[in-house]
């Protein structure tokens, strides 16, 4: 059974009973409904979710107020609710890349705008949070290991972890590396409030998934550069990790 978010958390706000609401609204045919469904359960979530993105990931590059740019990703969010599917992922870790997806377009088209204009430099544009997360060097990783890389704890994830909190988190993981070209402008820190938010894990538990990872990922490393290819199959021959 999942647990229940407490009061306070940053999931508190978008519950199941949210997710609850956007299937409902979706499969609705009403249009008087849908509006109703949608002021009365999901309209606020999706303006507290876009907020904290928004303030959690630093997108401050527009010429319009934060509370306008919130209300221009709800109404993204909005266009897009559509698009889930029941069963699929919740739909908490859904909107969150929706929304991501829509500032970092928008928010990398004003910054290189500004940049131009000012010249200022703005460090975490420029910074591979990928490379940052002391999981990947992403310096010297091609798409085709990143990729056998994904596959190999799609395959092997429930093997290598047994707990259900080691899971999330390390589907968490698996799930930002197999999305990678979308947040490729993110940095270490933001990775793992990220990570956070989907799973509610806290920091020193996230690592401490990562760091069993990292492991794994020497040895794909080593067979890939030395053969040029992985076993995507677990053989239980790093169990002493």
């Amino acid at each position: 059974m999942p647990r229940k978010a407490k009061k306070g958390s940053p999931r508190y706000y978008f519950h199941q009973g949210t997710e609850d609401a956007i299937i409902r609204h979706n499969k609705e045919t009403r249009p008087h409904m849908r509006e109703r469904i949608y002021n009365e359960h999901i309209r606020v979530p999706f303006e507290k979710l876009a907020e904290n993105i928004i303030h959690t990931f630093k997108f401050y590059y527009f010429d319009v107020p934060s509370s306008d740019v919130m209300h221009e990703v709800v109404s993204f969010l909005y266009m897009n609710m559509h698009k889930f599917t029941e069963g699929k992922g919740k739909a908490f870790s859904y909107f969150s890349i929706v929304a991501k997806n829509y500032l970092i377009l928008h928010n990398n088209n004003n910054y290189k705008r500004m940049k131009q204009h000012d010249g200022e430099e703005v460090t975490d544009y420029k910074r591979d949070p990928v490379r940052e997360t002391d999981l990947l060097d992403m310096k010297s990783a091609k798409k085709e290991y990143l990729d056998l890389f994904v596959e190999y704890w799609t395959n092997n994830l429930t093997t290598v972890f047994k707990r259900k909190q080691d899971i999330d988190v390390a589907n968490s993981v698996v799930y930002l590396f197999e999305t990678r070209e979308n947040i490729e402008n993110f940095n270490k820190k933001a990775l793992y409030i990220l990570i956070r938010e989907m799973t509610g894990s806290n920091t020193q538990h996230i690592t401490r998934v990562v760091n069993v990872m990292k492991k794994h990922h020497v040895n794909l490393q080593k067979n890939y550069l030395a053969t040029g290819s992985v076993e995507t199959r677990y053989t239980g021959s790093w169990n002493n990790l």
